[in-house]
């Protein structure tokens, strides 16, 4: 099952945190940074994905290293729809930081003080898309499916911040 499937099974399940207005709340942090740092919507949506790229490693190693609870305890910690410098610091090293910054320019075009000023937004954004998988009652269980999903992925590329935004988009137009 894809992160998008994982995310609408998190909807409809009450005893997980995703529901459509949070959903609405990360694409509009989206469209808001667009707009503020006069990028395009694309341009955007390619950084999202080289920034999931990177908190998925991130992660990845974290749970490897720490163990599924420390993965989880960051994606609950810093999740949310506004700048956390914070949650940049807790997943990577300052070379990491440098070499995502780097690899968003080559991909984007985007400068790399407009990189630096979208970081600390769209890390939180990503964490919360993975948020929406913990448990309301207690999220630092383990159990989280989305963010199993995600950090499972076998690197065949299917597993996309971007797509799965763009997705709950439509999703969210749907039911309007």
């Amino acid at each position: 099952m894809g992160l998008f499937d994982q995310i609408i099974g998190a909807i409809d399940s009450s005893d997980r945190q995703a529901n459509p207005s949070q959903l609405g709340a990360i694409l509009s942090t989206v469209q808001h940074l667009t707009r503020n740092t006069n990028a395009d919507l694309s341009t955007t949506q390619t950084a999202i994905s080289i920034v999931g790229s990177y908190v998925r490693s991130a992660l990845q190693e974290k749970r490897a290293t720490e163990g599924e609870q420390t993965a989880s305890s960051i994606v609950n910690h810093f999740a949310g729809t506004s700048a956390n410098p914070q949650a940049i610091a807790a997943l990577f090293s300052s070379s990491q930081v440098s070499q995502l910054i780097e690899a968003i320019g080559a991909k984007t075009g985007l400068d790399p003080s407009q990189i630096q000023m979208m970081l600390p937004i769209l890390i939180p954004v990503v964490l919360n898309l993975l948020r929406t998988g913990a448990n309301t009652d207690n999220p630092e269980a383990e159990g989280n499916p989305v963010l199993n999903s995600f950090l499972d992925a076998d690197g065949d590329g299917d597993v996309d911040i971007a797509d799965a935004l763009n997705l709950a988009g439509g999703f969210l137009n749907r039911g309007r």
